[in-house]
């Protein structure tokens, strides 16, 4: 068994200073086993270390905001030549500029470029501006997991306490007739969506539907591509399937970790928010560290590596490897419908359902288990363009055991006398319970 001892001592230290114990939800203790999520000290390519020692090969790659790999050589490079000459200024850098050209390049459905720091703050910033545009208040969104931590998406999910009512309504994924309903039924400002999912495809005719209805209702499109930009292609998902939006948001990746954001869309919204309108103006985006120089030179060194290599292609190419050699484990001990790796190449997850056939946060928790203890870590199976032939064969084989292991599970029925705690639970939930902590105790 791995030691998780000096880990486990930073985690219990975080939860006194830090509310969650995680500045991110799906970082948190509570999405790994007990007594068994990592501190992290550093990492290199595909493979990362904790405080105690232990190294993994890691998936899901900061949340997904790194394609590249850890501390890829020319986005540090470009970084430590950028901040060498300074961070932030108090009036805009060339660096804006060609970053901005860099972006408008990679997404021809654009006319503008805003950046930030953080894709809340974009969404956010798209959904302002859809409701000075059409002086509506409703926002339509689809039943994704995520947008933003703000209020007009926040307050649609369970965790929404401290959180006035909000104008925000659903649709489903590929149901034109629900958004039609949505759209028919209220004032709409405009739909927020992810033109696709890890595990969903748009159906032919979706997304030239979804813009369709947008024009006919008069509500604005908005693309969210956090997840798809940099990791569907290098232009996004709307690069890929070819419907434009009026409005796109980015993030995650587009810095290979380094903190950036942006807002895109046509002019004619955009302008709203500058100095060339005589329109009352929108407060789009102000943020003092959005043009911070180390980011956007991280940004320009991450575009040249898409202009000049193929890491999608690689990222998707060790996703299929993986994918298959997980599959054909779980097939080979008989549970391959209990235990499996779906969804696109480049952005896998893995299914895991008990005896039943039904999804189980237990048998998630007993697998990521076994795998933190085979060297291991990750939510998903997202992979990177530096996943190399040698981490997917390290990973398959700690599957192979894991499996064993879930196998067991599956035949007793339970994971009682293997799972080590109480299992996972879902980032965004109403209360702390399953996993909540003792009171702390007074010093």
């Amino acid at each position: 068994m791995r030691d998780f001892t000096r880990s486990n001592a930073i985690q219990a230290a975080l939860h006194d200073v830090v509310p969650g114990g995680a500045h991110t939800y799906a970082r948190g203790s509570d999405q790994y086993p007990e007594q068994m999520a990592p501190i992290l000290v550093r990492g290199a390519g595909a493979r990362v270390w904790d405080c105690d020692g232990n190294e993994y090969v890691e998936y899901g790659m900061g949340l997904r905001s790194v394609t590249l790999g850890h501390g890829y050589a020319p986005v540090v490079e470009a970084v430590a030549r950028a901040v060498a000459d300074g961070v932030s200024f108090s009036r805009p850098t060339e660096l804006e500029l060609l970053a901005a050209q860099d972006f408008l390049e990679l997404v021809p459905g654009a006319d503008m470029v805003k950046f930030a720091k953080n894709g809340s703050d974009a969404t956010t910033a798209a959904v302002r501006l859809a409701r000075a545009a059409t002086g509506r208040h409703t926002v339509a969104v689809c039943d994704q997991p995520f947008f933003s931590v703000d209020d007009w998406f926040i307050g649609s999910t369970p965790m929404n306490a401290g959180i006035p009512r909000t104008r925000t309504v659903r649709f489903r994924f590929n149901d034109l007739v629900s958004l039609a309903d949505a759209l028919e039924g209220h004032r709409v400002a405009c739909v927020v969506m992810e033109q696709a999912t890890a595990l969903a495809e748009p159906a032919p005719g979706f997304l030239e539907g979804v813009r369709a209805l947008c024009d006919r209702h008069g509500a604005l499109l908005i693309f969210d591509e956090m997840i798809t930009g940099f990791r569907w292609a290098a232009g996004g998902a709307q690069a890929v399937y070819g419907v434009r939006p009026d409005l796109s948001c980015w993030g995650k990746a587009m810095g290979n970790g380094f903190p950036l954001a942006a807002l895109a869309g046509k002019r004619e919204f955009m302008e709203l928010g500058g100095l060339r309108t005589d329109a009352d103006r929108v407060f789009l985006l102000s943020t003092t560290h959005g043009p911070e120089t180390g980011a956007l030179a991280a940004f320009r060194a991450v575009v040249h590596a898409y202009r000049t290599e193929d890491p999608v292609g690689r990222m998707e190419a060790a996703g299929r490897e993986l994918s298959a050699g997980v599959n054909a484990v779980a097939a080979g001990l008989g549970i391959g419908e209990h235990l499996s790796v779906t969804g696109r190449p480049s952005c896998a997850v893995f299914r895991t359902a008990d005896a039943n056939g039904v999804p189980a946060q237990s048998y998630r928790t007993l697998f990521l288990q076994e795998l933190l203890e085979r060297g291991v870590l990750g939510q998903s199976f997202v992979t990177s363009a530096a996943h190399t032939a040698a981490d997917i064969d390290l990973t398959v084989e700690a599957a192979r055991d894991a499996a064993a292991v879930y196998r067991t599970a599956l035949e007793r029925g339970s994971v009682h006398g293997l799972l080590r705690g109480r299992p996972v639970a879902p980032a965004l939930r109403a209360r702390a319970e399953p996993r909540r902590l003792a009171d702390r105790v007074a010093d």
